[in-house]
This record gives structure tokens, sequence and C-alpha cells, in this order.
């Protein structure tokens, strides 16, 4: 029997079926395939891809700076988890497109490729080009709104996992324009981490105020009220100031220089531009930073490699045609050339290309020689314009190639020793398992906690280093002294990866990490946080891949020991302690609703907790803006199920009051009657004052949008569900529950409640009876079992990742705390004297 015999014979009642046809063939609807495969277009659904979604938004707005139309960016991180995006561009069109027969506003934020930057009509450059971002941002989050100024009206859209929830509106007027985008990261896509770290978005936005000289940008955090602006005139030149601030630089201005290349076969249409900004300090380390249209291209691309082809290149030239190198000098590598270098390239390329959606690296093929073409002959012209420059450069460079050379020797004597196999260090006790990926090595600081954890530990899974004396400070030392302290070589001999460059060849190998997990475990004191510090710089600066892989991991000692009756706990953080008393509070007690004698059942009574505890924390944007959180919530409409989105606050004189809006009409109509242009109060949090000068007073008018309504509202109808009155938050004259604790015991008590929140109060109350907290004061005090069930048990422990979310902060802490000069230290210790939550004296 023939093979198309055999084929039409196999049957076809199984999951894998042999009928391959036009059925089994799907095309996803709208957004589908984005919620389908997230990470094919945001990267990941981990913090990355989280963060990822605001710099997609922010990165619209970023290409109306671009093409001249926007000067303002405000990004804001608001206490339900939700985040902002506002800026005062031209506004995305909102009329209807002539083709599809919808608003221009619904089609490019629910149809993929669907955009303004394919053709160069309304943009020349920007970073946004696959026509995927926004629309990415909506598919993948909970609820997802648009408002446009634009054409003297204000227009609101709402969305819901990509789908259109509320139509087009006008919703005011207005003088202004911009677009602000507004949304809440679906839980449905982001499994691991739903929370917004500012950090990392202060540390993106900065770079594009860097990047695009004169645009304002501002970053808030309403969780902690942090804020900041960033503006800078001077661009990348301020960068590189920013950069160097803590350290030792070779020359006090930084070499800035930028052009223009027209594309040859299109000499009238846009060019790529070019600009670069550069300063040498004396430490041994590169910092290189490559930007395409503003993007941050982590894994660099064809700008940087024409950087550094043209760098290398004019200063061996220059130190030859000066005859500043010897013969007997050793060549100036590119290493060589890069030692102490702070650099920024930014191109702006019409039509640029990424590897990827998330835009890690360029790949433009004619970029690489355009920058070595501008690079090559500017930085040539500053050399011969300013020798007394280039010379001091060149014996930085020339000490750097010596110090090579005496750096080869010593990793070439890491390397012969135990990296060849000549063993393992003595004082390491290995696991049993070979399996990188679920082996741990704990760094453990001295002889004492390291017997402790060598007794305690899963010998299987767990190996123990303990290191013993001064580990050498690797800000201050080169290399060549840094490998030949004993402790840094038996830690590199240990992980197994190796270390730097010999000769060309990668010495450092991840893939040869001998342990996924490396566990820097050090007392809670002093010289526990400074043995930590010693080693973190030392990875940071020589084994860097280690960090940015996620292999560094510091252990975290519990911080309270508490103790009521027989329940023992350790407790990592002020905010598991309060978790705790709400749980301690709710055991042995029966809550009633007094107007029909309900009684709660137990995990009811868990369950009202924990959501007025959300209610309280999220509330704080109400009372932030001095209302009261109580009289907020009873604006709860039962029928709507929301609660109102404006605080209105109104100072005349000595009187005030507020007045909560729920509709965008309500809040048109206040402003109409408040007897001022509306296009005054046509943003978030806004603030003005009206001078009456005949009656010799002032009327303050405030204006603050609530996000958090949406979120507050769901908290709401959880309550109602359960069988609370979500009216009854302001207190009441006669009590509507009672709390009884100890039922049926001699120290039984009833406990009155006359408001919905006071339920918090008094459960908080009765958590904290009888109950001892006793701060923990650290690893030495512990033995092999507490240190294991506590630090090491991988049920139990809490481990905090080392990551390197702004590299730039991260250079300049280690700089401070770690390098030679005094002065910034002692700045920094003045500045944060005040902030010391815990000081071991």
């Amino acid at each position: 029997m023939d093979s198309q015999t055999d084929a039409e014979n196999i049957p076809i009642n199984h999951e894998g079926s042999a009928s391959y046809d036009s059925s089994n063939i799907q095309k996803l609807e709208g957004l589908e395939g984005v919620r389908k495969r997230p990470d094919m277009y945001i990267g990941d659904t981990n913090e990355r891809g989280l963060h990822h979604c605001v710099f997609e938004v922010v990165d619209n707005s970023i290409d109306e700076a671009l093409a001249g139309f926007c000067k303002n960016i405000k990004v804001s991180i608001h206490l339900d988890g939700s985040c902002s995006v506002e800026d005062d561009g031209r506004g995305i069109p909102v009329d209807i497109h002539p083709k599809y027969d919808m608003p221009a506003l619904e089609l490019v934020l629910t149809n993929l490729h669907a955009g303004g930057k394919f053709g160069k009509g309304a943009y020349q450059v920007s970073g946004g080009l696959h026509g995927v971002g926004a629309k990415c941002v909506n598919a993948v989050s909970e609820w997802f709104e648009a408002e446009v100024r634009k054409d003297g009206k204000i227009h609101q859209m709402s969305f819901s996992q990509g789908i259109t929830t509320k139509k087009l509106a006008v919703v005011g007027e207005t003088k202004k324009t911009g677009t602000k985008i507004s949304f809440k990261p679906d839980p449905v896509i982001f499994l691991e981490t739903r929370t917004f770290h500012y950090d990392i978005l202060a540390k993106r936005l900065r770079e594009l105020a860097f990047l695009n000289p004169g645009i304002h940008i501002t970053v808030s955090d309403e969780r902690s009220s942090k804020s900041e602006n960033f503006q800078f005139n001077d661009g990348i030149a301020e960068y590189i100031r920013f950069l160097n601030r803590s350290k030792n630089v070779l020359h006090e201005d930084p070499i800035s220089f930028g052009d223009t290349f027209p594309d040859p076969n299109d000499p009238d249409g846009p060019a790529t531009g070019v600009d670069v900004s550069l300063q040498y300090n004396d430490s041994y380390n590169e910092q290189l930073f490559a930007y395409a249209n503003s993007i941050f291209n982590i894994e660099g691309g064809t700008h940087l490699s024409g950087f550094r082809t043209a760098l290398t290149r004019v200063i061996n030239q220059f130190a030859r045609a000066n005859n500043l190198l010897k013969d007997k000098d050793p060549a100036i590598t590119g290493d060589d050339a890069r030692e102490g270098l702070v650099a920024v390239v930014s191109v702006k390329v019409p039509e640029p290309r990424f590897e990827g959606q998330t835009k890690t690296k360029l790949s433009n093929s004619e970029v690489d020689g355009i920058v070595q073409k501008i690079v090559g002959e500017r930085l040539k012209y500053v050399f011969e314009t300013d020798p007394k420059l280039a010379k001091r450069l060149i014996d930085k460079c020339l000490n750097a190639a010596r110090a090579r050379e005496a750096a080869r020797k010593a990793r070439e004597t890491v390397r012969k020793g135990a990296l060849s196999g000549g063993g393992l260090p003595g004082k390491l006790a290995d696991c049993s398992s070979r399996k990188p990926d679920e082996s741990e090595l704990y760094i453990v600081e001295g002889d004492s906690a390291g017997g402790s954890a060598k007794q305690g530990r899963d010998r299987r899974t767990q190996a123990i280093l303990p290191l013993r004396g001064k580990l050498i400070n690797s800000e201050k030392a080169r290399i060549d002294k840094v490998l030949s302290n004993n402790e840094i070589r038996t830690m590199i001999t240990a992980i197994g990866c190796g270390i730097g460059d010999i000769e060309g060849d990668h010495g450092f190998k991840i893939e040869k990490a001998r342990y996924h997990k490396i566990i820097i475990m050090t007392d809670a004191d002093v010289d526990g946080s400074h043995i930590r510090t010693l080693l973190l710089t030392f990875l940071y600066r020589q084994m860097k891949e280690l960090i940015e892989t996620g292999y560094v991991y510091i252990a975290q000692p519990p911080l309270y020991k508490i103790k009521r009756k027989r329940r023992e706990q350790y407790i990592d953080n002020d905010e598991q302690l309060n978790r705790i008393l709400l749980e301690l509070g709710t055991e042995d007690v029966k809550m009633t609703r007094l107007d029909d004698g309900h009684i709660f059942n137990p995990s009811q009574i868990d369950q009202i907790v924990e959501i007025f505890a959300q209610l309280e924390r999220i509330g704080g944007a109400v009372s932030r803006h001095g209302a009261s959180l109580s009289e907020y919530l009873e604006q709860y409409s039962k029928e709507e199920y929301t609660l109102p989105r404006y605080l209105a606050r109104v100072r005349e004189g000595n009187e005030e009051f507020y007045t909560f809006l729920t509709t965008e009409a309500e809040r048109a109509t206040f402003v109409q009657n408040a007897g001022i242009g509306s296009e005054e109060l046509d943003s978030e949090n806004a603030t003005i004052t009206i001078q009456n000068d005949e009656a010799g007073t002032s009327k303050r008018i405030s204006l603050f949008e609530i996000f958090e309504a949406n979120e507050m509202s769901k908290l709401m109808r959880e309550i109602e569900d359960i069988g609370l009155d979500p009216t009854h938050f302001q207190p009441s004259e006669t009590p509507i529950y009672t709390i009884l604790e100890n039922e049926g015991q001699k120290n039984e008590n009833t406990i009155e409640i006359s408001s919905n929140m006071d339920i918090l109060n008094q459960i908080r109350l009765l958590g904290r009876k009888g109950l001892s907290i006793q701060r923990y004061k650290g690893l030495g005090e512990m033995n092999p079992k507490q240190l294991f069930e506590t630090t090491m048990d991988p049920e139990k422990r809490q481990l905090l990742k080392v990551n390197i979310n702004d590299a730039a902060k991260a250079d300049e802490m280690f700089t401070i705390l770690m390098g030679e000069e005094v002065a910034p230290r002692r700045a920094f210790i003045e500045d944060n004297a005040l902030n010391v939550s815990y000081l071991d004296v």
C-alpha cells in the first residue's frame, strides 16, 4: 500500500486530527492575538513587560515632541495600581476615518498595525513604528481610558481588555490640546506582578528628558508621594555630567557633537541624525548608552558598533601621528580606549529596524557607517584643536593597556587554577546536586554563621561558602589587585563562570555557572552591610552578567518575632506585621448584624477585614485631597455600582467646602458654574485662584480626578454582596453591628460598632491584645534549625533578587559609597541621616 493510501486510512477520531483544511485556520479578531500571545508584543508578562506598557504610551508622547508639537508630559502612578500618561501634543485624531467608518481614536487603539507612523506625513522620525504600541497596552489592561483634547472639545472613550466599553463622547470644552491615557494592568495577563516601580519609570523618563532637550517630564507616585521633574536644555551633555557627577573627570566639559546625514537615495527626505557626548573619568569601568529615536537599546546595535570602531581608530591614528605611541608600548585596543569612558550615542533614524517589538537592538546596517564617519571626523577635529586634551586621554588609554597586560596574567593565574579542573576551594561545603538550575550557593559572613548554615542547610541543593577576613574594595582597585585577594579568588572558583577577557577569549561564561542562585547572607548590622556592599560592588563591576541574568539574591532575615499564647512567628516587614494583627484580631470573634440578627461566618469576617484594609489604603487618594474617606464612600450608587470620579474643593475667605462629582457632565457643569474658563480646569489635579478685587477676597478652586474610583467601586460591591450596608461609613447614633470576643469565657466582651470602618479599627485593637513583639537581631544568634526555618527554607524564606533597574543610579551609588572621594560620601550621609529607620550602634 503506498503512502497516499496509508494517509487516507489514518483514523481521525483522536486529538491530533489528520484532517487539516480551512476549518483549522483561525483569524483572531481585534486584539485577541495580543491577549493570546502578549509576550510577542510587550516582551513578557512579568515586571519588564508591565513597565514596557507605560513606555509604549510615553513613546507616543515623545514622538509628538520629536514632531515639534509637545512640550509637557506627565506620568502618574495611582493608589489603585493604575497609571496615567498625559501630554500637550496635538491629540490623537477623533474624526471618523473615511475608509473604516469609525473614530480614528478607536481605530488606532483597537486595530493592530493602524497608526500614523508608517508613512512620514505626520511623523518624520518616531520611536513607534510597528503600529502595535498603545493598542497592545489596551489589550492587556483590565480597563483603559483615553481622553483627547482637540478642536476645542474634550473627548473620552473607555475600553476593557481591548474591547470598547464606552463609545467616543464629548464631555467638555477646552482651549488646550493633548492626550491622556489611563490604564490598569489586567490580572489575567500579569500573573506575577502588577505593581509599577517608581524607580524604573523615573529612570526611563529622566533618559527621555536628556535625549529630548527642552521637553518637561513629570513623574509622580501617589503611593509614596514621590515626584520628580525632568527638563534638560543641554541634552545629552547634561546626561554625561549626571552620569559622572560623583566621579573624578579627566576633562571638565564633555566632548559633544552632532550632525545629520541625508539619505543618498532621497536627498530631500528626512536625514539620519547623530548626537554624541563623551567624557572620561579616572575609574576603570566604561559606561556606554545607545539610543535610537529616544529608545534605549540595551543590546546596542549598529550605532554603538560604529561609535566603538571610530573611537578606537581615531585614538590610535592620533597617537601614532603625534608619536605618543612608542614601539615598546602595547597596542591600544577597544577596551583600553573605553576604560573610564562615559558616553551617550543617540541617533534619529527615519526608518529604524529593531530586533523585536521591545527594540533592544538597532539593526540598520547603514547606521554603522554613518556613525563611524561623523564620530571619526568630529573627534579627530577635537583632538587636533586641543592636543593637550588628546594627550591626556591617550595617556589614560596607554595606562589601561599596560594594566591590561597585568590583569591578563592575573586572570590566567586564576583560570589555570581551580577553574581548569584544579578542584574546588576547601572552605566550600558543596551541595550534592550537579544541576545548576536547582543548586544554590550561600555566601556567608564568617565561620560562625557559616557553621550554622552548614548544619542547617539542605545538603542536596544548598552549598555554603563562608568568607573570612577583609574583602577587597573592587571600586578602588584594578582587576589585577582584585584577583590577588584570596576571598575573591575563592568565590570566583566556587561560582565557576570565570572572569574577564584573556586575549580576545571571553573568559566569563554565564552558562558555566554552577549555581543559578547566589545568595548573599550577612548579619543585619554595620559589618554585615559593609561585607554585603563589598560583595555587590565586585559582582556589579566584574561579574555584572550574573546580576543581569537574575542569579544574585540577598537573604532577608525576619524583622520581628511575635508571640501570643502558643503561637510564635517570624515577621519579615511592617506590612506583614499589620496583616498578622488583622488576622489575629479575627480569631475567636463573632460578628452580628443588629437589624436582623445575622451572624457572619469566620470566612466572611476575614473577607470584610481584607476589603476594608484595601479601601483604607486605596482611599488615601481621597484623604490626601482633604476630603473624608467615609463621606466619599457613602456616595456609592447601589444602582450604578459607581463612586464619584471627581472631587472639587472651593475655598473662599475663611470658608472651605468640597463636593463630589460623579460624571463628566457634573464636572463640566461645576466648571461652568464656577464662572471660569473651562480650559483652566480641564486636566487632573488643577487648581486656580480667582481674585475679587471689589470684595477684597479670593476664591481658590481645586478639581481632582480620583483614578481609584473604579477599584473602590468593585470593593464596595463586594461589601454589599457579603451583607454589609455600603452607606454606613459615617458613624451612626446607634450601633449597627456587634463583635463578641472570647464567647463563653470569663473574659467575654461585646464591642459595639457604629460604622463600617470602625470594624477595621476594633479588629486591629483585638489583634494587639496579649501580643509580644520582639525585634529580631540578626543571624548571629540563631541556631542551625532557626536559621534554616527563617532564612534558608525555600518554602518560607524571603529572598531579594538583585536587579539593575537603573544602571546610572547603581553606578553612582557604588562610586559614592565605595570610591576614593570622601566629599560625595559625606554629603550622602548628611542628606540621608534622618531617613534611617534602624541604626546599629
